[in-house]
Parts: C-alpha cells; sequence; structure tokens
C-alpha cells in the first residue's frame, strides 16, 4: 500500500513537472510572437520613412525635370519667334528689292510698247518689229513669271487703290466714276502695287 503511494505521488509530481514545462514553452512562444508581432508593427514605420525619403529624392528630380522641360520650351519659341521674324524681315527686303528693281523696267518696257504703236502699218511682219515684240513679250512674261501683273483699268470703276485720276470727262455712254482710257499702264508685284495706272475717269 505505501509503494502505490509513493507510486502516485512520483506520478503528480512528474505530471506537475510536465504542466510547469508546457507553460513555461506556451510562454516562451507567446514572448516570441510579441516580439515577432512588435518587429512588424514597425516594420511599416520603417518602410514608410524609406519610402518617404526616396519620395522627395522623386519629387525633387521630377521638379528638375519640369524645370528643364520647361526651359526647352521656352527656348524652342523664342528661336521659333525669332525664325518667323527673320523671314519675315527677310521677305520686306526681298520685296522692297525686287519694287526697286521692277520700277526701273517698267519705264523700259513702256518704250517698247511706244515703240512698237509706233511701227507703220504694214510692217508689222519685218524682221525689226518681229524682233522687238519677241524681246517685249519675253520681257512681259519674266516679270509675269516674278508675280508682276498689270492692272485693269480701261472700263473698270474708278479706284484709287490702283487708279491716279489725272483727267475727267463728260461721257453719257459711261456709267459715271469709270475709267474711259488709259494713259500708263500700271503695275502690281504680288499684291502691292508698283506704279498706279494714269487713266481718264468719266463723270
Amino acid at each position: 500500500m505505501a509503494k502505490t503511494e509513493i507510486d502516485s505521488k512520483a506520478a503528480e509530481a512528474a505530471n506537475e513537472e510536465q504542466v510547469k514545462e508546457t507553460e513555461t514553452q506556451a510562454e516562451a512562444k507567446a514572448v516570441k510572437e510579441k516580439e515577432a508581432s512588435s518587429e512588424d508593427a514597425q516594420a511599416p514605420e520603417g518602410e514608410k520613412e524609406k519610402k518617404g525619403f526616396f519620395s522627395k529624392k522623386k519629387d525633387k528630380k521630377d521638379e528638375q525635370i519640369e524645370e528643364l522641360t520647361d526651359r526647352l520650351k521656352r527656348t524652342m519659341a523664342e528661336f521659333d519667334n525669332f525664325r518667323k521674324r527673320t523671314e519675315k524681315e527677310k521677305s520686306a527686303m526681298y520685296e522692297i528689292g525686287a519694287k526697286d528693281i521692277i520700277e526701273k523696267i517698267l519705264p523700259v518696257v513702256d518704250n517698247f510698247e511706244r515703240g512698237l504703236a509706233t511701227i507703220p502699218e504694214g510692217e508689222e511682219k519685218s524682221a525689226f518689229a518681229e524682233g522687238m515684240d519677241k524681246v517685249y513679250k519675253q520681257l512681259v512674261k519674266t516679270l509675269g513669271d516674278a508675280g508682276v501683273k498689270p492692272i485693269e483699268a480701261v472700263g473698270q470703276p474708278f479706284d484709287p487703290n490702283f487708279h491716279n485720276a489725272v483727267m475727267h470727262i463728260e461721257d453719257e455712254n459711261l456709267g459715271e466714276n469709270v475709267v474711259a482710257e488709259e494713259f500708263q499702264k500700271g503695275y502690281v508685284y504680288r499684291d502691292s502695287v508698283v506704279r498706279h495706272s494714269m487713266v481718264k475717269v468719266a463723270n
């Protein structure tokens, strides 16, 4: 009977030891889980700080890119304006120079027309007359190819932008303020008047 009691007490002691060991293991596990949880809780904060750091760097880089892009756009716009201004000035200088030359050529055209108008009847087919006519037509064609065109006058309503009235007449066959006769032909270069037509206008 005494042996049985001893065995029973030994068993109880062993059970208590096992329970304590189990509790110790459980506590250790709980501590580890708590530490792991604490580390997990802290990790996002560190990541946030890290992310914030790189975000700041990225923002600064983006600002530099935007600044350089704006600077490039301004430079390109300034260059484009300079190019347009230069082309406009060049075109204006070219037109002024061209008009100056055309004004000097027009009297030559006038002389050809006067010369052709004085050729006696029946001599229009002479070598001299035909040669003169060919030179005149070539000169007029060259001016036309360059953008020089004669101004329409006779039968057209008087327009001070194109016509210079040097005489007025009474003519029942013509409407009021209509060009009756042209004394000197006028010309335009592109859309600019080089020389006004000298005309007679009906009242």
